[in-house]
């Protein structure tokens, strides 16, 4: 079969350390932390009262208040973020057959806010018998902000919602790049959004003890590969790619960000939450990513890792990156922004490739934040390196973005410089 080139056109992000992709981009090279506590709602009483909020997102700067009787906020994040892609990629334009333009958009949970409001006032008040908004359900399923998208922008490609937890995103893209280069589409807008920092939210990862409870630094909580890191931060926002095939773009003269060259997924088979201690999802994804997209372990120059600041994933991801790339691991560069970011659940994987494909844009790899040199882990090989501190400059060809969900989900992504050839 001859398939398509793959390209990335478009760009979009509402994320804890920017509300547009240069804002973002130019926090993450610097190594600025998006943690401050929670605003969202009274999370005193909580055991994490902190995480990665999206700061100055005035919903009303976007949407008539008509509008926002529809709209939980991770779609709203989503609807904003697109548009920043969609405008970027020029898709409005004419000659762009919008009946070959899709929308896949991804959310772990969708709108836990609205599900918040409208299932607690009856749990609150039964006496007063169900009192529900006709928009309860269309606005918390996790697949509507791909349905806003599209009807927002008349377009009428494959439109849908992945979910797969954490790995939601990175799904969502591999499912664009695949309809794309099987010539089912011309364009694809992918990505994903969350916004679940609310007490639901925070109370479930609490009651796992899956997120950090540092209350007294929340800046430092993420500390991905240190001994003393003691879970994730949850973030939120949304991060969008507009993805192309190569030929359309060329064709109205499109930017071009990078290619996309290979997608992978696989599945733990092993736990509800935890990632397999041997890594063995975790190889088997970057395998087939590798074999997707035709190339060798050596080929790779940075991996934005998971690396969600857990005891366990962070050692288990680790050992995967070991067995799949042997002695050129220690030539990589690895980094897990989700250190200044937080874990932005279902969007994490969106803004993680976006972070690899301006990488591959401008030959940086951002930063590990918040290690301290004497903070060791015995079960962490330091002979990798993890990019602590500070951003580094390098000649990055190849980037790999890696994302692991609750399930047992895993999902790879690989991006390159767009040479033309």
């Amino acid at each position: 079969m001859n398939l398509k080139r793959v390209v990335v056109t478009g760009l979009g992000a509402i994320t804890p350390i920017g509300n547009d992709v240069p804002t973002t981009w130019d926090n993450a090279v610097k190594g600025v932390s998006g943690a401050g506590p929670i605003t969202h709602f009274d999370a005193s009483k909580f055991k994490t009262q902190f995480a990665c909020e999206v700061k100055n997102f005035n919903a009303s700067d976007f949407f008539d208040r008509k509008e926002l009787r529809k709209f939980d906020l991770y779609s709203q994040y989503a609807i904003v973020a697109a548009e920043q892609a969609i405008k970027e990629a020029g898709l409005e334009t004419e000659g762009v057959d919008k009946n070959r333009v899709g929308v896949i958009f991804a959310a772990g949970i969708g709108g836990l806010h609205t599900f918040e409001e409208e299932a607690g006032y009856y749990a609150l008040h039964p006496e007063l018998g169900p009192k529900y908004s006709p928009f309860f359900i269309p606005k918390m399923i996790a697949d509507i902000a791909a349905g806003h998208i599209s009807m927002m922008h008349g377009f009428h490609g494959p439109n849908y919602g992945t979910v797969s937890a954490c790995a939601s995103s990175t799904n969502a893209l591999i499912d664009a790049f695949n309809y794309i280069r099987l010539g089912m589409a011309d364009v694809i807008v992918s990505g994903g959004a969350e916004a679940a920092i609310f007490p639901a939210g925070v109370g479930g990862f609490n009651s796992m003890h899956a997120i950090s409870t540092r209350n007294d630094s929340p800046e430092t909580a993420s500390r991905p590969f240190s001994g003393s890191r003691d879970g994730f931060v949850m973030g939120e926002g949304s991060a969008c790619l507009v993805l192309e095939d190569l030929d359309h773009a060329l064709a109205r003269g499109a930017k071009i960000y990078a290619e996309v060259i290979g997608g992978g997924m696989s599945a733990d088979a092993y736990h509800i939450t935890a990632s397999h201690p041997e890594g063995l999802g975790a190889i088997l994804v970057m395998q087939n990513a590798l074999n997707d997209a035709g190339i060798k372990p050596e080929d790779v120059d940075y991996i934005n890792v998971h690396g969600t600041s857990t005891p366990v994933g962070d050692i288990s991801e680790v050992r995967a990156i070991k067995e799949v790339f042997g002695e050129s691991a220690y030539k990589l560069n690895i980094s897990s922004t989700k250190s200044m970011t937080g874990h932005l659940l279902g969007a994490t994987g969106a803004l993680e490739a976006l972070f690899c494909v301006k990488s591959v844009e401008e030959d940086i790899v951002p930063p590990t934040i918040n290690h301290e040199p004497d903070d060791l882990d015995e079960n962490i090989d330091y002979n990798l390196n993890f990019t602590f501190g500070t951003a580094q400059k390098r000649t990055v060809n190849v980037a790999m973005s890696n994302t692991f969900g609750f399930g047992g989900h895993n999902a790879c992504l690989v991006v390159k410089k767009f040479s033309g050839k």
